[in-house]
């Protein structure tokens, strides 16, 4: 409704380029073979513990666009540690390509950073052998975050800035999957736009918690359900 009512008083150029509202995922630099993370009639769970889901079976390669949908606490997160083998399962097998580069955004992702410090000094300190730097400053760029923001402490920036500067990080090193949960959380309607229009355009593989319906219909192709200790094919709409 913003943009068109911009349109209608003829502001069409700043609807169209909006500086602030940008995410641009970099793709792989190379091709992994199917399968690239895989499990197979597994049964997953904590140690001492009543396994949370049984008998799952889950594929996931560089054409994938799967949300996974269900009830909190039913185990959708879960899965997806057990697909990056945080979580050992008890019974089946999984498996992970030894070439693999996974980007995993959590919804608590920026508290796991010293709040003092910039996006800069984030990136120059994980990578540190990195040259040049300006390199680091262009891609955080391309996610919205230019001139003085890349140099403010997060502890400065709002929720949507923050969950950018996590998008940053875990792209740099292009991965061929990515894996978001809940990544729409601090985003606002022109940001979460933004967002979708990266990722339909990034050429790597999807996997998708969220309880945004628009969000989903607008990237996710698949649906699986996980409820009652299963994950299964969901034939329906959200």
């Amino acid at each position: 409704m913003k943009a068109i009512a911009k349109m209608q008083i003829g502001m069409t150029d700043e609807v169209m380029q909006d500086p602030d509202v940008v995410f641009r995922f970099p793709d792989a630099l190379t091709k992994i073979p199917t399968p690239c993370m895989r499990l197979q009639d597994a049964k997953i769970g904590y140690p001492g513990c009543e396994p949370v889901l049984k008998k799952v079976d889950f594929d996931v390669d560089l054409d994938t666009r799967v949300a996974l949908i269900g009830p909190n606490g039913a185990g959708k997160s879960t899965i997806v540690k057990a697909l990056l083998g945080e979580i050992e399962i008890s019974d089946g097998s999984r498996v992970f390509h030894n070439r693999l580069k996974v980007g995993i955004f959590t919804q608590h992702h920026a508290d796991s950073y010293d709040l003092k410090k910039s996006a800069m000094d984030l990136m120059t300190e994980k990578w540190p052998d990195h040259k040049p730097v300006e390199s680091f400053r262009a891609h955080l760029g391309s996610f919205g975050l230019t001139g003085n923001l890349q140099l403010r402490p997060m502890y400065l920036m709002s929720g949507g800035q923050k969950s950018r500067v996590s998008f940053a990080m875990i792209t740099w090193e292009r991965p061929h999957i990515l894996m978001l949960d809940e990544p729409t959380n601090h985003l606002d309607y022109d940001a979460i736009n933004a967002l979708i229009m990266g990722l339909n355009e990034y050429k790597g593989g999807l996997v998708v918690v969220s309880h945004d319906e628009y969000f989903l219909n607008a990237l996710c192709d698949r649906l699986f359900l996980v409820d009652n200790g299963e994950c299964l094919p969901f034939k329906g709409d959200l």
